[in-house]
C-alpha cells in the first residue's frame, strides 16, 4: 500500500530569502483573490462556474500585465497552485464540506507550494533544501525524512517560516500491534474516558495562556494600528497563539500515538463539533439565552481539539493496521451499559460524573459509562451495521460540562 507522509521543519532563510518568501506568499494571495473575484463576477452575469482549466487561461495575461510586473518575480507553479486551492475550496463548498470561499487576508495563513519534485533538491545530510528562485536554504533537521519527495509547502507561523515536505512510499499492509478494542468518550472535565476505565486529563492550552494573551491583546489595542509599536505587540500575540497551538498538537500526537499502538479497534462518537460550538447570541428580535455561559462552553469545546483528535486517530490507526468506527452520540451517557438492563433515562446520570441506573442500580463514572456504550455500539455496527436500536426520537446529547459549571 502507498502511504503519504508529511514532515514539518523550521526554515532558516537569509534576509533576502525572507523577503522573497513574503513576496511569493503575497503573490499567491493576490492570484487567489483575483480568481475569486473573477468567479463571482462570472456568476453575477448568470454564467456557469469556471473550472480550473478555464480560469488558468487568465494566469498568463495577469502575469504579463505591465501594472503588476512583480507577478513574474514569483514562481509560476506556486501561482497555479493558488488557482487549484480555489478550485478545491469551491469543490468543498459544493459538497457541503465548507463555507463559501472568502478572500485571503494578509498575515493570515501565509503560504505557497512547490508541486514539482524535479525542481526541488533536498539535501538531508547537510540540512538544506534548494527551491526555485529561493536557492539553497538551511532548515532545522529534527528527524529523518523517508519516502519519495512529492511537494514542498512553505508557510509562516509566529513570525517564523516553515516547510512541510510531503513524501510517498510503498509499505507492506500493517498488522496492528494491539489486539484490544476500546471506546472513547471525549469531554471537557476529562479530555477522554476509555472503556477500560482509563481517564486522560485535558491539557486546556488556551485556558492556561488566556490571561497572558488578553494582556498583550489589550496592549495592542492601545497602539496606533500598523505603527511599529503595534507590530511589536502583534508579534507577541502571534507567538502566544503559536505556543497554544504547538502545545495542543504535541498533546494530541502523544495521546493518539499511545492509543493507536495499544489497540486494534477504536470506537468514537460522531460529534458535530461545529453545531455544538455555534454561538447562541441570536438576533436583536430573538436574542439568545445564557449567552455568556454558552460562549465559555464553546471556548472550552474548541480548546480540546476534538476534530484534530479524530483526524489523527483515523490516519494513525490506518497506518498501524487498525480501524476507527464513529457511532451516533445520542444518549451514550444516559444508557445503562448492563446487558440485562439497557434502560435510557436522563435521571440515570445523577451529576456530571456520577451514573446510577434508576432501573437496575448499576453505578459507574458517567464518562466511563459513555465510553462503554460507544464501544458496544461500535462492535454492533461492525458486526451487523446496526449502531443503536432506539425507538425514541434522538438528539445529540449536550457536552458533559454544563453552563453552571463553566460559570462557576
Amino acid at each position: 500500500m502507498q502511504r503519504l507522509s508529511a514532515y514539518r521543519f523550521e526554515l532558516m532563510p537569509k534576509g533576502k530569502q525572507q523577503r522573497q518568501c513574503a513576496q511569493f506568499a503575497g503573490v499567491k494571495r493576490y492570484i487567489y483573490n483575483k480568481a475569486l473575484a473573477l468567479q463571482q463576477t462570472n456568476y453575477a452575469q448568470g454564467n456557469k462556474y469556471l473550472s480550473y482549466a478555464s480560469i488558468a487561461k487568465h494566469l498568463s495575461p495577469w502575469r504579463n500585465d505591465p501594472l503588476a510586473p512583480w507577478l513574474k518575480e514569483a514562481p509560476f507553479h506556486t501561482q497555479q497552485q493558488a488557482l487549484k486551492d480555489l478550485d478545491c475550496a469551491y469543490s468543498n463548498f459544493f459538497k457541503g464540506l465548507s463555507d463559501f470561499p472568502k478572500p485571503k487576508r494578509k498575515g493570515l495563513h501565509e503560504s505557497f507550494r512547490f508541486p514539482d519534485p524535479k525542481q526541488i533538491q533536498f539535501d538531508q545530510t547537510n540540512s538544506r533544501i534548494k527551491l526555485p528562485k529561493l536557492g539553497w536554504m538551511r532548515y532545522r533537521n529534527s528527524r529523518e525524512v523517508s519516502g519519495e519527495l512529492r511537494n514542498v509547502t512553505i508557510s509562516q507561523s509566529g513570525g517564523k517560516w516553515f516547510m512541510s515536505i510531503q513524501t510517498q512510499m510503498e509499505v507492506d499492509q500493517p498488522i496492528p500491534e494491539g489486539v484490544d478494542a476500546v471506546g472513547i468518550d471525549v469531554g471537557i472535565a476529562n479530555f477522554a474516558a476509555l472503556s477500560n476505565g482509563i481517564f486522560i486529563a485535558p491539557l486546556a492550552s488556551f485556558k492556561k495562556h488566556e490571561q497572558r494573551l488578553a494582556k498583550y491583546q489589550r496592549r495592542m489595542s492601545h497602539k496606533v494600528k500598523f505603527s511599529n509599536n503595534w507590530k511589536k505587540e502583534k508579534a507577541k500575540v502571534n507567538r502566544i497563539h503559536s505556543d497554544i497551538a504547538n502545545a495542543r498538537k504535541d498533546f494530541l500526537h502523544k495521546t493518539t500515538t499511545t492509543i493507536c499502538k495499544n489497540h486494534a479497534l477504536v470506537c468514537i462518537e460522531d460529534l458535530q463539533i461545529s453545531n455544538m460550538s455555534t454561538s447562541s447570541k441570536g438576533t436583536i428580535e430573538n436574542p439568545g439565552k445564557n449567552v455568556k455561559a454558552k460562549s465559555g462552553l464553546n471556548k472550552a469545546i474548541l480548546d480540546q481539539g476534538w476534530g484534530e483528535f479524530r483526524r489523527q486517530l483515523e490516519y494513525k490507526m490506518a497506518w498501524n493496521g487498525g480501524m476507527v468506527i464513529a457511532v451516533p452520540p445520542q444518549y451514550t451517557s444516559q444508557t445503562c451499559p448492563n446487558l440485562q438492563c439497557g434502560h435510557i433515562a436522563k435521571e440515570n446520570r445523577k451529576t456530571q460524573s456520577r451514573f446510577k441506573c434508576v432501573s437496575c442500580g448499576y453505578e459507574n463514572h458517567a464518562d466511563t459509562v459513555g465510553s462503554i456504550n460507544i464501544l458496544e455500539r461500535g462492535l454492533r455496527l461492525l458486526a451487523c451495521g446496526d449502531p443503536m436500536p432506539l425507538d425514541r426520537s434522538v438528539k445529540q446529547e449536550p457536552t458533559e460540562t454544563t453552563f453552571d459549571a463553566l460559570a462557576a
